[in-house]
């Protein structure tokens, strides 16, 4: 498909999404028998040992400490889980579960401390050896992140994302983790939730760095994607004969329903929310370049606002064909859904840029988390949004998860309820709708530090006590639902 189809072939696949299957019918049948199911988590969120063993300081430990604490309740990631020092306890997890694979995320500053390949901590990389053949020992594919938000903060120093200095550094340090992963790490992740990097990071400020900018987002996005395709080139070039394994990108979205199905301004404004956030990185990926629609509204807004040259920067030939095609698969992380209604904007940014704004209905059930109402259906509209938009590429679900709070501790039915009613969408979207969907990962394995949220909100299928030094894990209702699941393949008819 060519990136520069009309807007009215853009309106038509979104009538065509917003029309289709939508019942509440519960499916009951198996999954593919090639299918795989697993967990995830970052090394932010769950390893501790920020200061130890040669590692280097990130962003989000500097975040973390500033003197007015950018995090809800004053927390940090300090400690976390302790999985540095009990990952064994966690691959006991994995395998008590009969999860396929295990999805976790490198720590940068702990293979390379200021960022750059100068200093190589071999403790690092002894730490990862040793979690990688634990999981291997215990018939758990590994499925690597390199990049899950912790920038080192030596880089930042120099600009980071918004740097184009970055891509060499990223691509160097991909180099090592191929070089010393890559016998047997056959799935690799190049990048995870660019969006939030960039937009949350730069636009809004309440991720590290915590910079707010209607340009930032953009440079950091641009630097991103030219990361992502250097990381992925180099695998391609040096090292997938020899290796075997896969690269991608896992990229985040919410599903965007326009408020008025029938109007047709409500279903622009709904695909051009989509495009703008999962096709402004996944475009260049397919192909070669951003979205039509963002280039003609980032450009018109520029031009208004009086600067020399638009804020969405623009790729040469070179790097339009490095990124196109820069995949073996996608990841699709995926929590809820919004309701779109079209609005003239003129403030600058991200959000304004879109000429959109979005809400969530008060009637869908709520979560732990402000953003995140639980809408099954939008998962399978936006898993069918992806296999029309960009021909059906193999599709990995590497995030999907559920916020509550202390007080529901291991007795979390509302989690249980919506890993059933979510995955039951997946699978309606493989055998209905023909989506190639290959794997599901749940988030996540266990509590963790949910960033600006601190351990206010809680996604693990674990428990974890983070009044207890020993961190002790304690397996939710949930565990057992999904490793039913899990070993069933799929949802069993009802015994008669």
């Amino acid at each position: 498909m060519s990136p520069k189809f009309s807007m009215v072939g853009l309106v038509l696949v979104a009538l065509s999404l917003t029309s289709a299957q939508n019942d509440s019918d519960f499916l009951y049948d198996y999954f593919p028998e090639d299918f795989e199911w697993g967990f995830a988590t970052a090394s932010y969120q769950i390893e501790g040992a920020w200061n130890v063993d040669g590692k280097g300081q990130n962003i989000w430990d500097e975040f973390t400490h500033r003197n007015v604490s950018p995090i809800v309740d004053g927390s940090s990631g300090d400690v976390a889980c302790d999985s540095y020092n009990k990952y064994l306890e966690d691959v006991e997890l994995l395998k008590n579960t009969g999860v396929n694979f295990y999805r976790f995320s490198l720590s940068w500053s702990r293979l390379l401390p200021d960022g750059t390949n100068r200093t190589v901590n071999q403790r690092g990389i002894d730490y990862y050896n040793k979690l990688i053949n634990a999981l291997i020992a215990n018939g758990i594919e590994p499925m690597v992140t390199l990049y899950h938000w912790d920038l080192p903060l030596a880089l930042q120093g120099v600009g980071g994302w918004t740097n184009e200095t970055v891509v060499q550094h990223f691509e160097n340090y991909a180099r090592l983790a191929y070089s010393y992963f890559g016998d047997r790490v056959k799935q690799w992740i190049t990048l995870n939730e660019p969006f939030v990097v960039c937009q949350l990071g730069h636009g809004d400020g309440v991720h590290a760095p915590g910079h707010t900018s209607p340009v930032e987002p953009y440079l950091c996005a641009h630097n991103i994607l030219k990361s992502h395709a250097s990381a992925y080139r180099l695998y391609e070039r040096d090292f997938k004969e020899s290796q075997g394994g896969q690269v991608g990108v896992t990229l985040d979205s919410g599903w965007y329903e326009p408020e008025d199905p029938n109007n047709p301004d409500h279903v622009e404004a709904a695909e051009r929310a989509v495009l703008f956030k999962h096709g402004w990185y996944a475009f260049p990926i397919f192909f070669g370049d951003y979205p039509p629609v963002m280039r003609q509204l980032i450009d018109q807004k520029s031009e208004a606002e009086g600067l020399q040259e638009s804020r969405l920067p623009e790729f040469d030939n070179y790097w339009s064909q490095q990124l196109n095609g820069s995949y073996d698969f996608l990841g699709l992380n995926h929590y809820t859904t919004e309701l779109v209604v079209p609005e003239n904007r003129t403030d600058p940014g991200y959000s304004g840029d879109q000429n959109t704004r979005t809400y969530q209905s008060a009637e869908w059930p709520e979560s732990a988390s402000s953003w995140l109402k639980v809408v099954p259906w939008g998962f399978r509209k936006i898993m069918n949004w992806i296999k029309n938009t960009y021909g059906n590429p193999t599709l990995y679900v590497t995030e999907n998860g559920f916020s509550d709070t202390d007080a529901e501790g291991v007795n979390d039915q509302g989690r249980v309820d919506y890993y059933r009613d979510y995955t039951n969408n997946m699978l309606k979207a493989i055998k209905l709708d023909g989506c190639n969907i290959k794997k599901y990962t749940a988030w996540s394995l266990i509590d963790n530090f949910e960033w600006a949220r601190g351990y206010t909100e809680r996604f693990g299928a674990h428990f974890v006590d983070f009044n207890d030094p020993a961190r002790m894990r304690t397996p939710k209702r949930s565990q057992g639902y999904l490793k039913q699941l899990f070993a069933d393949n799929g949802f069993p008819p009802p015994k008669q």
